[in-house]
């Protein structure tokens, strides 16, 4: 099926959320902002999550976030030409104007680069490819879960029952579908189990390989024990997790950031049951009554670098936030990529009850 660009254009007077809904519908994450066919602005997902980072609305205009000042180029250009341009930029969409700026067409990087691949040769629409993933993945699914007795007594945690299927099955599921291949899975306790169940994963359209823990080697120790040099940007993520996230624009993201690792964050709300007192001195400044309360959390989803695996000592025991406090401080500040879509950690009995009774709705009959 050929893309479409025109499916893509936006008006600046567009809400943020109506922007989201056209471009997640079309498989290709970018608007092309426009007035009477004539480009003033494009957006991509990265661009509504930073704004999501600074307080913007979903109903503010699409014009709070858009890049006013996009790269394009003539429609004359070769695809080789318009490939060149955006892996010099470092950019994966690529609008062809004609002399009057009106939009003629829209190149992806990744289109290109299939079509490449392929030995096809240019053509006037970009046909959206089922492209496999080359990053490689690894599943954290060795915890005790211990917060989960007794229904973990006879299984591990990441294979409870969700919706007919174990929470790891859904896992490998969404990102089977989303074209990761590659696999690693961290198992300890139980892992018989984990490793009967999905095997070397042909079963499930991947390649599963499996990081035996000697011992509990906390939520980033397991990295240590990957049995391969990796060259590219590794997605990691906790198999307690369940989400509808795009993987693939979280990797965009990462790499737009050019940063040694990425954290997908989540923002947490709670109410206050109480009024909250001010003070100035001994005396009252105001009162604000239950206020609202807005954290961002970390989601257990991460992007990193070759170089951040290279600051992890073998079979050491280590925690994802003293990871990232290491890359930090050796190698510069990850990014944090909000999530906006779907996600729950089933980190208790009561998230479990939850996952059942919203799963229906979030993921039946939709590509999970």
């Amino acid at each position: 099926m050929s893309f479409d660009f025109r499916a893509n254009l936006i008006s600046p007077g567009d809400t943020i959320f109506d922007t989201l809904k056209i471009i997640d519908r079309h498989g290709v994450p970018v608007g092309l902002v426009a007035e009477d066919g004539k480009l003033v602005g494009v957006v991509t997902d990265g661009d509504i999550r930073r704004g999501l980072l600074r307080g913007v609305a979903l109903t503010q205009n699409v014009s709070e976030v858009m890049n006013r000042s996009p790269i394009w180029r003539p429609a004359t250009i070769s695809d080789s030409e318009a490939a060149q341009v955006m892996t010099d930029h470092g950019i994966l969409y690529l609008p062809l104007l004609d002399s009057e700026r009106r939009i003629v067409a829209l190149k992806v990087l990744a289109h290109l680069a299939a079509q490449a691949a392929n030995g096809e040769t240019n053509s006037d629409e970009a046909t959206a490819p089922n492209t496999e993933r080359d990053n490689p993945v690894l599943i954290m699914a060795g915890g005790l879960g211990t917060r989960f007795r007794p229904l973990v007594v006879d299984r591990p945690k990441p294979m409870l029952d969700v919706a007919g299927q174990p929470i790891l099955a859904h896992i490998v599921d969404h990102l089977v579908r989303q074209g990761f291949r590659t696999i690693f899975m961290s198992v300890n306790y139980m892992r018989e189990m984990i490793e009967a169940h999905f095997g070397d994963g042909s079963k499930f359209g991947a390649r599963i390989r499996y990081l035996r823990e000697p011992d509990a080697l906390g939520t980033a120790g397991a990295l240590s024990l990957l049995p391969e040099t990796i060259d590219a940007p590794l997605l990691v993520m906790n198999g307690d997790v369940l989400s509808k996230v795009n993987f693939g624009q979280m990797l965009d993201f990462h790499a737009e950031a050019a940063a040694p690792a990425t954290m997908a964050v989540r923002e947490y709300a709670f109410t206050v049951p109480y009024g909250v007192i001010q003070v100035e001195g001994s005396t009252l400044a105001a009162i604000e009554e239950k206020p609202e309360q807005k954290f961002l959390v970390n989601a257990g989803i991460y992007v990193l670098e070759p170089a951040a695996l290279a600051l992890i000592d073998k079979n050491q025991r280590l925690d994802m936030p003293d990871l990232f406090t290491r890359i930090k401080s050796t190698l510069g500040a990850p990014a944090v990529f909000p999530l906006r879509e779907y996600w729950i950690d089933i980190g208790r009995a009561a998230d479990l009850i939850r996952a059942h009774r919203e799963y229906g709705n979030v993921f039946t009959g939709q590509e999970r």
